[in-house]
């Protein structure tokens, strides 16, 4: 997970103030604040439960219709016409940091999945964890011969490795793009503040988002027109920096434009955006800014991307949940809507462009539940993942 080490998990419904900024770049003007919608068109309907930590939940692309459900503790699930398959798609329990297993508070263990764009073919798919000294691994595995509803456990291959040099801030999240690399978030090392300075270091893999090609027999290429490919300027694997620790990003399935949701430190949680045509290599300001205030008085190594929506911690927020932009076709309400959250409040945001540019953004659900995720099926329909133990549907209303 992403929380601060110090957050108390506390549910608290309670409306939660969303700013928003016209500009992606540089400082922004007095900003706006965000109305309350009256009532949401949608309902949370329950379709599993009985999780332990769940994380993420999402699909396979392979036309199967199932969902994959991610544990913090090492298992991942499969939902199969709506019920629980017996025995888990993959079980890495013992390889993971062991304290994801105990009931105390912990950012580390079993943090992302993605399945390979072809994994109809080839069975190929990815996980993102911490192992049993606490250092980041994205490995691939590929599904057994003779069960699409397990893993093969012996298929395992390291991918990358880094080290991490404190408990918290490990990102996890990974998604493959339109153009089939596959992105990885990685924390900016953790403790508070960024005291190893991360954040404003692009020769570092902390406080990252990066892209890889791991269509290659060992280990993952390079994309050569990632922004640091063929420049000294920064490690080549990073698409973006300057970030503190995204928790969910996700690509818009119809435009491929990226939205990333970076946790803040103890005052504002931000929502960034780049379009589908960015070159990469944007610089997102943290440490030198939190959202779009100054923080550590540094100045940045180059231009700053501010957020697109930024919110505080003013009534009880503590960290952002990022979610999809919705593309199904059952809530035509929400259609071309960006959806995310908070941790400690269960409140549900949607955020878009106007005709203008500018951005807006509005609290659409007070849920009561602690965002873990969100997630999405094969038909673009959303669901939302409470740490709690349960996957809910977002639903027509009844």
């Amino acid at each position: 997970m992403k929380r601060s080490t110090l957050l108390a998990v506390l549910l608290v419904p309670i409306l939660v103030v969303a700013v928003i900024v016209s500009s992606t770049r540089f400082s922004p003007n007095q900003l706006p604040t965000a109305a309350a919608q009256q009532s949401a068109p949608y309902e949370l309907v329950e379709v599993a439960s009985g999780f332990h930590r769940p994380l993420y939940v999402t699909h396979a692309g392979d036309g199967s219709g199932r969902l994959f459900v991610v544990e913090q503790g090492g298992k991942i699930w499969v939902l199969e016409n709506g019920a629980k398959v017996e025995n888990p798609f993959l079980n890495v329990s013992e390889a993971i940091s062991q304290e994801a297993l105990s009931t105390n508070y912990t950012e580390r263990g079993l943090l992302g999945l993605a399945f390979h764009p072809n994994y109809a073919e080839n069975g190929i798919f990815f996980i993102n964890y911490t192992d049993r000294n606490g250092h980041s691994v994205v490995a691939r595995y590929t599904v057994a011969e003779d069960d699409p509803n397990r893993a093969d456990s012996r298929s395992a291959t390291q991918l990358l490795f880094v080290q991490q040099p404190y408990a918290n801030h490990n990102g996890g999240h990974m998604a493959f793009g339109p153009d089939g690399y596959l992105y990885v978030s990685l924390g900016d090392g953790g403790s508070a503040g960024d005291p190893l300075n991360n954040g404003q270091n692009p020769q570092t893999l902390l406080g990252t988002l990066l892209r890889l090609d791991v269509d290659v027999e060992e280990g993952y290429g390079i994309p050569e027109d990632n922004p640091f490919a063929n420049s000294d300027a920064g490690l080549a694997e990073i698409w973006a920096w300057g970030l503190r620790n995204v928790w969910r990003f996700s690509f818009d399935c119809e435009t491929g434009d990226l939205y990333h949701a970076d946790v803040g430190q103890g005052n504002w949680e931000e929502i960034n955006f780049e379009p589908a045509d960015s070159p990469g290599g944007l610089n997102y300001g943290w440490n030198a800014y939190e959202g779009t205030h100054a923080y550590s008085g540094n100045p940045p190594a180059s231009d700053v991307v501010m957020p697109v929506v930024e919110y505080d911690h003013s009534t009880g927020a503590c960290s952002v949940t990022g979610g999809y932009v919705y593309r199904g076709t059952e809530l035509a309400d929400l259609q071309g809507q960006y959806l995310y959250g908070d941790w400690c409040t269960g409140t549900i945001w949607t955020a878009s462009q106007d005709e203008g540019g500018n951005w807006q953004a509005q609290v659409s659900l007070e849920s009561g539940r602690q965002i873990s995720s969100f997630g999405e099926d094969e038909a673009g329909e959303l669901y939302l993942v409470d740490y709690a133990g349960s996957i809910l549907r977002f639903s027509p209303p009844q």
